[in-house]
């Protein structure tokens, strides 16, 4: 079979990245970054913060912060 699952993480994601919500994300090593989930895939998240583009890898993140909530839906999630 070949069906596609979504997953909460990609949910979650993509939900920020298509109402350009700002994030917060929280490092494991305490940092934090801020800015516009602008795309990500299975290992990595592109992150516009001031302009610059960032490209976090997923295992050096602990948690992301939205600035407001999120609506979790599938519609149009593989656009």
């Amino acid at each position: 079979m070949n069906k596609t699952t979504n997953n909460l993480q990609d949910i979650f994601l993509n939900s920020a990245r298509k109402g350009r919500v700002c994030v917060i994300i929280h490092l494991t090593n305490g940092f934090q970054l801020k800015g516009y989930v602008k795309g990500f895939d299975s290992f990595t998240v592109i992150l516009d913060s001031d302009g610059k583009q960032m490209m976090i890898y997923k295992h050096a993140i602990s948690t992301i912060t939205p600035g407001k909530p999120l609506l979790f839906t599938n519609e149009g999630f593989n656009e």
